[in-house]
């Protein structure tokens, strides 16, 4: 079964709490675990990861946070996954034409193969910048700003 892990999901919550952010407004790592239901030192680890990646920068001191390093147009849920996870193969004869030596006579390769190349094309043209903008998650912070 493919399932992202724990850190790829994290990364996204926390991604996208910093795409929803004013563009330079620092936020800080207890906000975003709070806001993003994220457990703050797994969070702190995986951002400072993303940083080393290029996504984020880290300030350090009492102002000290997270703000995205590229605008949220530019980040896709493809560049984070598999900033986390490495690059994503559906099965392992698409790992590299010689993994599987059946790929030159197994049918089921060519499904595996279209259905790779689509869901890698439905991951790299969603940006951060569209999912901020996405009608469900501004109707889900005004319900939490009712309560």
């Amino acid at each position: 079964m493919f399932r992202l892990s724990k850190g790829a999901e994290y990364a996204i919550r926390g991604v996208l709490h910093l795409s929803l952010q004013p563009r330079g407004r620092v936020a800080y790592i207890d906000e975003i675990a709070t806001a993003q239901g994220v457990p703050r030192a797994y969070l702190a680890k995986i951002f400072q990861y993303l940083s080393k990646k290029g996504f984020l920068k880290s300030t350090r001191g009492a102002g000290g946070g997270f703000v995205l390093d590229r605008d949220p147009g530019e980040i896709t849920l493809l560049d984070v996954i598999e900033a986390m996870e490495g690059p994503i193969h559906l099965n392992d004869c698409l790992i590299h034409k010689d993994f599987c030596e059946r790929v030159d006579t197994c049918p089921v390769h060519d499904v595996w193969r279209e259905a790779q190349e689509r869901f890698l094309e439905s991951l790299s043209s969603c940006t951060f910048e569209k999912l901020a903008e996405s009608p469900k998650l501004k109707k889900a912070t005004k319900t939490k700003k009712k309560k």
